[in-house]
């Protein structure tokens, strides 16, 4: 505590009235953010641990009632302290304790317009957004651009996957935010598509460290962002939605009535990837939006279409997966596109009152509608209309359905921020949870909104349904989300696949590349509360029993996290806890097997189960012990896993 004190003190004595420069530092010290003018420009710059890690980053909005980007003047700071406790148990750790300096500046504009930017500075992130007052009679705004930007050290390479062009893709259905990432790319390099960066935003400082960069606590009041094109030396900038997002109909520009604020854009920093994986800046900032209705139970979930595919949406293929989710104690099935033609309004009642008769409860998919693209699955012109979801959500209601997947959305104007807000809303009148498919990532979602249960956001598992080259990709890519996507946000990837091949009999289709530990170290590797797993009926008798015996056991919510060892791309190592048991998984996307010691304190001097794959691919189960100073030594084959369970 002393040395907080310290810190603090000298963090205001640091303060130059004459040099027009803001500080605030975090509470152990290291991390510090600057706020100055130069030639009338607002900037700001980031250091850790003494060094540079954001040059001078402009700040700024540019609006209808006034330019607060340029011609700027400081005029007056204020200090304060953020020290909180809260709970949520949909994200990677139960309890979060969020201590942080909190630096306000005010800005005044040649016309004496005033705005307030402030700055949060915890130990390893910092938060930091735009308030507006009213000015005068005006009492709405339209931010026309915000000139916030984040200048990287040349020495920087990214880490980033690209905003696609908007109405392009299967049945126009882009931004579907499932591209892929390129590894330790220069920066400045083009795009694919040209419209910049979908966040999260990864970047390596070379040796001195990593920057992630997201935003959260978005709702219906904003448009959701992403990053520019960055330039050669190093800028990358905010940038609004594309007009011709939502079939070009809405603005891209945000509006709101005055006053209010922005936003939270958020920058996680540290020397090394623990703290990027481990942050919790998108929920220590935000707070619920509304009440839950009722406690919400989160679980697991069998899933018949991502191997059976649409001609698995039939009355009886669901009673078989019914009868798969009650065998393996799943609370869930999820029946998905389709079923309003192929099963049948009539028929539904009968086939979830089957479900609830053995002990499984139901998910369905419904389509979101409305003019942002062509794709054709129902059910159709429920979800987008308030009129007819709230009629809709009663219905289901009354059948005891627990939850909706609602799937293809348009884009991330603010028109679609606030469908996503009046559906959660709604969905909490009548008890039911929410995961978004086809769609944006989640802003801080999980504490803002109690029913909400996680995004796709990702190149997820039907891709490996869909095209071999995401299965010869899909270690790479898993050894990634960790670090960037599932960093963030929770993340519906519906992962476990245990079929060798990707077809209904296991005979034909895409071949998996790698091993059935791997697969199951994903249901722990990949975060989401409500798991909608790939297994199939036949891998009940098709795979060792002991990894059914896995899966029937692994939960989906985690007190703690805990990153062991890893590099984006190429391995990770990451331990997770409920209640009072760890499991450690790793996997490896490289061609060799990885040979590695690590130290795992929370297993020191323990008997533990280890499930791992041999050198030839063939997947055992033992027991062995951990030394008393936690260190093991670990072998991961190529394309495969490894889990330690006490």
């Amino acid at each position: 505590m002393k040395k907080y004190i310290i810190v603090y003190v000298l963090m205001l004595l640091s303060i130059s009235l004459f040099s027009q420069e803001y500080k605030a530092i975090s509470p152990d010290g290291k991390l510090g953010v600057s706020v100055l003018v130069k030639d009338g420009k607002p900037v700001y710059t980031v250091n850790y641990n003494g060094i540079l890690m954001l040059d001078d980053s402009p700040l700024g909005l540019i609006t209808n009632v006034g330019d607060f980007s340029q011609e700027m003047e400081l005029m007056a700071s204020d200090y304060g302290k953020i020290d909180k406790k809260y709970t949520q148990d949909r994200i990677k750790k139960s309890t979060v304790i969020y201590q942080a300096n909190e630096l306000t500046v005010a800005l005044s504009n040649k016309k004496g317009q005033k705005i307030e930017i402030i700055f949060r500075v915890s130990n390893n992130d910092i938060a930091f957004r735009y308030q507006l007052p009213q000015y005068g009679n005006s009492k709405s705004c339209v931010v026309e651009k915000e000139v916030t930007g984040f200048n990287f050290p040349n020495k920087t390479t990214t880490f980033l996957t690209p905003q696609a062009t908007p109405m392009i893709g299967w049945e126009r259905t882009k931004p579907s935010y499932e591209e892929e990432y390129i590894p330790d790319e220069p920066m400045g390099t083009s795009s694919k598509y040209g419209q910049g960066y979908t966040f999260p935003s990864l970047f390596h400082i070379g040796s001195d460290g990593w920057v992630l960069v997201s935003e959260t606590g978005v709702s219906s009041s904003y448009c959701a962002s992403h990053l520019s094109e960055g330039t050669s030396d190093g800028l990358y900038s905010i940038r609004f939605p594309d007009l011709g997002e939502n079939n070009g109909i809405g603005s891209a520009a945000p509006a709101f009535s005055l006053p209010n604020f922005t936003p939270w854009r958020t920058i996680t920093v540290s020397d090394d990837l623990k703290q990027i994986v481990e942050t919790t800046i998108s929920f220590d900032v935000v707070e619920p939006l509304y009440e839950p209705l009722q406690e919400y139970k989160y679980g697991r979930s069998t899933w018949s279409w991502i191997m059976w595919q649409d001609e698995s949406m039939n009355y009886d293929d669901q009673v078989t997966y019914i009868d798969l989710a009650a065998e393996m104690g799943y609370e869930y099935i999820l029946m998905d596109a389709m079923w309003d033609t192929q099963v049948g309004y009539d028929r539904m009642p009968s086939l979830i009152k089957y479900a609830q008769s053995k002990g499984v409860d139901v998910f369905l998919w419904y389509n979101s509608n409305g003019y942002w693209n062509d794709a054709p699955q129902g059910p159709k012109n429920k979800m987008n209309n308030t009129i007819i979801r709230k009629k809709e959500m009663k219905w289901l209601q009354s059948l005891g359905v627990k939850g909706l997947k609602i799937d293809f959305f348009g884009g991330d104007k603010q028109e679609s921020m606030k469908l996503y807000e009046d559906i959660l809303s709604d969905a909490n009148d009548y008890g039911l949870m929410i995961v978004f498919h086809g769609t944006t990532l989640p802003r801080g979602w999980e504490r803002m909104y109690p029913n909400f249960v996680g995004s796709e956001a990702v190149l997820a598992s039907e891709n490996l349904i869909f095209q071999q080259h995401a299965n010869d990709m899909e270690a790479y890519n898993a050894c990634l989300h960790p670090f960037i996507r599932n960093a963030v946000g929770s993340m519906e990837f519906g992962p476990v696949l245990l079929n060798k091949r990707h077809n209904r009999n296991n005979d034909g289709g895409n071949i998996r590349r790698t091993s059935d530990v791997f697969q199951l170290a994903t249901a722990v590797l990949y975060q989401n509360p409500v798991q909608m797993f790939a297994i199939a009926p036949n891998n009940l008798t098709d795979v060792p029993a002991f990894e059914i015996e896995f899966m029937k056991e692994v939960p989906t919510t985690w007190d703690e996290t805990v990153f062991i060892d890893g590099y984006p791309g190429k391995y990770c190592i990451l331990a997770r806890r409920h209640a009072s048991k760890w499991y450690v998984v790793g996997v490896n996307a490289e061609h060799e097997p990885l040979n590695i010691e690590v130290k795992l304190p929370m297993l020191a001097g323990k008997l533990i189960t280890r499930y791992g794959d041999n050198k030839d691919f063939v997947p055992f189960k033992d027991n062995i012990s951990i030394k008393k100073n936690g260190k093991i030594q670990l072998t991961i084959q190529a394309k495969g896993g490894i889990i330690l369970t006490n």
